[in-house]
């Protein structure tokens, strides 16, 4: 729920500022009334004035700005009194920081001024606005309407006549029934109830009744404003989250002030509660509402313990649907991204982790010779989700540290194409001239193929690009030495008979190795026809059956072309197959309406 700092004096513990103080730079005699003879009607009497000095320097004669704000009860006769005969004078009362004002009470032990305005500061003095304008006569002083007559006017004559002449009171809501507002914490109200600084300025005196029956004492005796007790109530402003406040510095403990700086809750921060903590910014801040009661706490974000704070981002946020804009900071553990859910450059991702590990990202182990520096995006040196490192040309193995098989002279330029019909010696490039040297790998069913790492096959296009290399193996690199024999498209009745499970439009992305297989990205970009391998417009691998000991894939699919494929599809393992009895033919507009035509009106 939406919290509320309980209400207390503002006053308490702090010291209003005046213009002037009677007895400043020496004494002065002044004169009053006593209290009680100004209980009754002016028509029993004023009684005899009383009369004595002020000097603020002796503490028994010194009635100080201090004297208004002690506590009323301890010291009820305590008071503050202005120098003689000033007109306009100025109460101002500075706070540390912003709080929320309820009311106030001002209680005179002169008459009350006969125009006075209650004003505040919300930026620390800079500027000032009217709370309350306090006149005999508020049309002739201030221009307004009397609150009497006009209920809501700024101004009201309510607290402005000399009678009391004693113990007169002045008093401001400001939470009346003409302020009506329903939220405390929403725009309009603290617009109204924020402040800085408060300030009374009482701008024309006015005599006691009782002077008009021929005083022998100096009429200038009794010319000044005097104030017994200035109550201003309020609240330390937390905007609904929280209920209670501690001292700025957290030093010292006054009884009864109203501290400043609130100890916040809903996971938001700030003196005001007004931003949330560090690791807490998924969302937009916001204050508590005070009319539902929902506390609008703030959201934690999801850094999955690698930072220990992030940011709201707008963007983010939008482009979520607004349902989480928090970016982490600082991503620890060599993790990167919004949420530090990738690792950084030169790291992968260990599976076996949870993300939320210290150790989640490993370094890369890519041995420096074999692995190529010209990758996609330079500073990955290995794969960030499989740890497999990019290869020079003919290099091979997760680490790279071996050549292809048909590959020889392991070196600073990667390893060079065996001169021979078959494999060779990857030392010395002398040829095997038989299948004795051939690897055969006894894998039992649901046994671990050697090397075989498994590569996210719908990764974006942009994320299989080589920079000048192609990758892995493929007819670009030694056409000389790649020779398949190639299936040609022939009558309807061939093709029908073939019973192709599949035919696409497919743009070749990049070739690789898998030591007992290879593995073919392509981008797909028309489906013709489709079987049980549900295919979509997207990056896939395709699995040729047919390679040949030169790392040359059969049929031929050069990198970077665009290929009309028919073959073959393994529903079990939802793999694409291609041999030496699919149909690969680079793409022609016209090929391609010629099988959509067989596809649609020939094979029945």
């Amino acid at each position: 729920r939406s919290c509320n700092p309980p209400v207390g004096n503002l006053a308490t513990g702090r010291t209003p500022v005046t213009l002037t103080t009677c007895g400043q730079n020496s004494t002065e005699l002044y004169c009053f009334y006593p209290d009680q003879n100004l209980l009754h009607q002016v028509s029993h009497g004023c009684g005899q004035p009383r009369c004595t000095k002020c000097n603020a320097k002796q503490p028994d004669n010194s009635h100080l700005p201090a004297d208004m704000t002690d506590d009323f009860f301890a010291n009820p006769i305590s008071w503050w009194q202005s120098a003689q005969g000033v007109h306009r004078e100025e109460i101002r009362l500075d706070f540390e920081t912003e709080f929320y004002l309820t009311h106030v009470i001002a209680v005179f032990k002169s008459p009350r001024p006969a125009a006075m305005v209650l004003e505040r500061s919300q930026d620390y003095g800079q500027t000032w606005r009217p709370y309350k304008y306090f006149s005999v006569n508020c049309t002739a002083t201030f221009g307004l309407q009397d609150d009497l007559i006009e209920d809501g006017s700024m101004c009201t004559s309510r607290y402005s006549e000399a009678v009391p002449c004693t113990r007169g009171e002045v008093i401001y809501r400001a939470l009346s029934p003409a302020n009506k507002i329903e939220d405390p914490y929403s725009p309009e109200a603290q617009d109204l109830l924020k402040l800085t600084n408060l300030r009374l300025l009482l701008l024309k005196r006015q005599e006691c009744p009782c002077h008009g029956s021929g005083l022998v004492e100096k009429p200038q005796r009794f010319a000044h404003y005097a104030i017994y007790d200035l109550i201003i109530r309020g609240s330390c402003f937390c905007n609904g989250h929280a209920e209670e406040c501690e001292l700025a510095n957290r030093t010292g403990v006054m009884e009864n002030v109203v501290h400043g700086k609130c100890v916040c809750r809903h996971n938001t921060a700030g003196d005001h509660c007004e931003k949330c903590a560090p690791l807490y910014n998924d969302q937009p801040w916001k204050p508590g509402d005070g009319k539902t009661g929902a506390p609008n706490e703030c959201r934690k974000c999801r850094c999955h313990n690698h930072a220990d704070s992030c940011h709201f981002d707008l963007s983010v946020w939008l482009a979520s649907g607004k349902r989480s804009g928090g970016v982490c900071d600082n991503c620890k553990h060599n993790t990167e991204g919004h949420r530090c859910q990738r690792c950084k450059p030169g790291y992968y991702r260990d599976r076996g982790k949870p993300m939320s590990s210290t150790e989640v990202c490993k370094p890369c182990t890519c041995q420096p010779m074999g692995s190529a520096n010209a990758t996609f995006s330079r500073s990955w040196r290995c794969h960030p989700k499989t740890g497999f490192c990019y290869c020079k040309p003919g290099v091979a193995g997760p680490n790279c540290d071996r050549c292809l098989m048909g590959y020889w002279g392991f070196g600073e330029n990667g390893c060079r194409p065996c001169d021979c019909a078959r494999d060779c010696d990857q030392h010395t490039g002398n040829c095997f001239n038989g299948y004795d040297n051939e690897p055969f790998f006894n894998i039992p069913i649901g046994g671990r193929i050697p090397d075989l790492v498994q590569t996210p096959a719908n990764e974006s296009e942009e994320e299989w690009k080589w920079n000048d290399h192609e990758q892995g193996f493929s007819a670009l690199r030694h056409p000389e030495k790649c020779v398949c024999k190639e299936k040609v498209l022939g009558s309807v009745t061939d093709f029908c008979q073939m019973k192709y499970a599949y035919v696409i439009k497919a743009k070749i992305l990049s070739a690789h190795d898998k030591g007992t297989h290879a593995e073919v990205v392509v981008k797909v970009k028309k489906v013709l026809k489709s079987g049980k391998v549900k295919i979509t417009r997207s990056n896939r691998s395709i699995y040729p059956e047919s390679w040949t000991n030169r790392g040359c894939t059969c049929p031929i699919l050069n990198p970077g072309t665009d290929y009309l494929i028919a073959g073959q599809e393994d529903s079990r393992t939802s793999k694409l197959l291609v041999n030496m009895n699919s149909l690969v033919k680079p793409w022609k507009a016209y090929l391609g309406k010629q099988v959509s035509d067989i596809l649609r009106t020939g094979c029945k």
